[in-house]
């Protein structure tokens, strides 16, 4: 793996953020060399408190936000927004996550602020868009999952589920890092700043547009089907002889040809008509399963793995998070909150001088920023 340099060393981000948006999003710039000022309710970004595992401080909270610095600030009051606009106009980026509406109320609508700093690149999040409508829905995570439809292509048949992690924070997240490095390279030749909205509401539903598709012309949205595919087979969770499970994916006709001859040890079931191409293995999957089931429970979950490694089968282990936190392609990084260490997954993209590791306090840094811009 390439290690990349600091980037955005030399960008400045003021970030209005709470909860895990913008946060990740925000985590993401300072990773690549970028200075976050984080500004933060009187109270605290309520993120603050959602766990209390960092010797009585949030774990998640120090995952979002490491490498940031932090001040605290009542922006209703009018010298306290007069020292934000100070800071915004030496800066890069404004971001924010906050209810729709709220940017303007405060007298920090785009326009304005484009007077302050021509150059300045503004992007709220929002979840719903910028609609009349959309602005008083509430937009948490779990919420816009099911708005998007997501949690009914999700679960079992008998279930719906939510996706078990903010699938929706992190992806608009995600999105809204890509689309301020690509307003910064735009910037770059137009030397005027521009303004992004990203909606998480629209994210998830660009995500979602393979069972749209499915919807729209494959006659019908695909079902709820827990571990198995909608439509491949064989492809899901196979019980071994010591019940554990092992996870199977045959996308191809070349690689069931494979899967029968070197792991059932039945060269004949490939051309047997009820198995002969997908269409027709999915069409038949039950009777399919039956057979691999019995086969698979002879044998022990380990021993199940190495014939399928051996021939080259797709397969994975059904791990929970305790087998996560073991696993031998785990890379881990630490944060310190204060002198408490935090081990985590570390970001999927290194820097060569590593993630900023240092998690703020509540206005940390809020003697030294007013000092700076006062």
């Amino acid at each position: 793996m390439i290690n990349l340099d600091n980037e955005l060393s030399e960008i400045q981000v003021v970030s209005l953020e709470q909860a895990v948006a913008a946060p990740y999003c925000s985590l993401l710039m300072a990773a690549a060399g970028a200075r976050v000022i984080k500004i933060e309710r009187p109270e605290g970004d309520f993120a603050r408190s959602y766990d209390t595992g960092a010797n009585g401080k949030s774990t998640i909270f120090a995952w979002l936000n490491r490498g940031k610095e932090s001040i605290a600030m009542n922006l209703k009051d009018p010298i306290e927004k007069e020292l934000l606009e100070k800071i915004l106009a030496k800066s890069d980026i404004f971001l924010s996550n906050l209810t729709p509406g709220s940017l303007e109320k405060l007298g920090l609508g785009h326009h304005h602020l484009n007077l302050i700093n021509p150059r300045l690149i503004s992007c709220e999040i929002t979840g719903y868009g910028e609609k009349k409508e959309a602005k008083s829905l509430k937009a948490y995570d779990f919420l816009v999952q099911a708005e998007s439809g997501l949690c009914s292509v999700t679960g079992t048949e008998e279930s719906p589920s939510k996706v078990g992690i903010s699938i929706t924070d992190l992806s608009t997240g995600l999105t809204a890092f890509s689309a301020i490095l690509r307003a910064l390279i735009q910037r770059s030749k137009s030397n005027t700043g521009l303004r992004l909205s990203i909606s998480m509401f629209d994210v998830l539903a660009d995500w979602m547009n393979m069972p749209l598709l499915a919807h729209r012309y494959m006659g019908g949205g695909p079902r709820r089907s827990g571990l198995k595919h909608t439509f491949i087979a064989p492809y899901g969770a196979y019980n071994c002889g010591d019940n554990a499970q092992i996870l199977l994916a045959v996308q191809n006709n070349r690689e069931f040809a494979a899967f029968c001859e070197k792991i059932l040890e039945d060269k004949n079931l490939n051309h047997n008509p009820k198995f002969f191409d997908n269409p027709q293995r999915y069409k038949n999957r039950l009777e399919l399963d039956g057979i691999i089931t019995k086969k698979f429970s002879g044998m022990t979950l380990k021993a199940v793995k190495v014939k399928l490694d051996d021939a080259g089968i797709a397969n994975a282990q059904l791990n929970d998070v305790n087998s996560l936190s073991k696993h031998k392609f785990l890379r881990n990084e630490q944060a310190f909150f204060a002198d408490t260490p935090i081990s985590l997954a570390a970001l999927p993209v290194k820097t060569k001088t590593g993630t900023p590791d240092k998690v703020p306090e509540l206005d940390d840094h809020g003697e030294s920023i007013r000092s700076e811009f006062k």
